[in-house]
């Protein structure tokens, strides 16, 4: 059984964009991610009230907030599973800073708290556990983006269990060929990244609602544990009259577990 996921920055709510805000584009971004197919959506930096929409539009989806005590001006990585094909195990959020543990803390230098969100699924009729982590990097500083990794290294080793099959993915905000990927890999030596395995062109997955970004970076990853078989790898690049689903492309992944 092959399953789809994706990853997506969905673009905070911003009146300032005008004929690409959020309200003039959340149905087609919705439509996007539903004509995949997935079991599984991955999205970044959208606010509490974006969310909460998004769910409402993605049907037989449940967003994983169980262990979420939400703060309304906050951009949140977060987790939408299929309803039917998976059990709900457990989940968590934990801040890229020094004290991962407190709700809404910044440290290194960070534009904004950032954080990590994770969730243990079991494939229904089968013994096969899942282990997802969403994540949202700084976007300004190349240094504050190196601790934050480090953080979620230490964070992912302390939750995870070792045995279900590890996936990263996010919005890291720095290129494949980073330091930053470099402490992933290095610590887990055992994941690959989906798009490099089928020797695609590197391209910008960030397009500022442009289309393309000529001198941009694939700052959008999904690395897969080798216990599992990738199928698949691409970029969305739907668009509709002029209008985007987003400023960020998503990142289309088939899977076998």
């Amino acid at each position: 059984m092959d399953l789809c996921l994706i990853s997506c920055n969905i673009r905070f709510d911003n009146p300032a964009d005008g004929a690409n805000s959020w309200p003039c584009r959340r149905d087609f971004l919705a439509q996007t991610l539903l004509q995949h197919v997935p079991f599984l959506i991955a999205t970044q930096e959208g606010r509490i009230h974006q969310l909460h929409e998004l769910k409402d539009l993605l049907i037989d989806f449940e967003l994983i907030d169980q262990h979420r005590s939400w703060i309304g001006e906050r951009m949140y990585p977060s987790i939408f599973i299929r309803r039917g094909q998976f059990e709900y195990l457990s989940s968590g959020d934990l801040w890229l800073s020094e004290t991962p543990e407190i709700a809404e803390s910044s440290s290194f230098e960070s534009a904004f708290p950032r954080l990590m969100t994770w969730v243990k699924i079991q494939i229904k009729g089968t013994e096969q556990n899942l282990f997802i982590v969403n994540t949202h990097l700084d976007h300004v500083k190349h240094e504050t983006r190196l601790n934050q990794v480090r953080v979620l290294v230490q964070e992912i080793k302390r939750v995870w269990d070792n045995q279900s099959p590890l996936i990263i993915l996010g919005d890291f905000n720095d290129s494949p060929d980073s330091q930053v990927r470099a402490i992933l890999l290095e610590e887990f030596s055992f994941l690959q990244d989906a798009w490099s395995l089928f020797n695609l062109t590197e391209e910008s997955s960030h397009h500022a609602f442009k289309g393309e970004m000529q001198n941009g970076s694939r700052i959008d990853w999904i690395l897969i544990d080798q216990k599992l078989s990738i199928q698949e790898c691409k970029m969305d690049k739907s668009v509709l009259d002029g209008l985007y689903p987003s400023d960020h492309y998503p990142i289309i992944c088939k899977i076998t577990p």
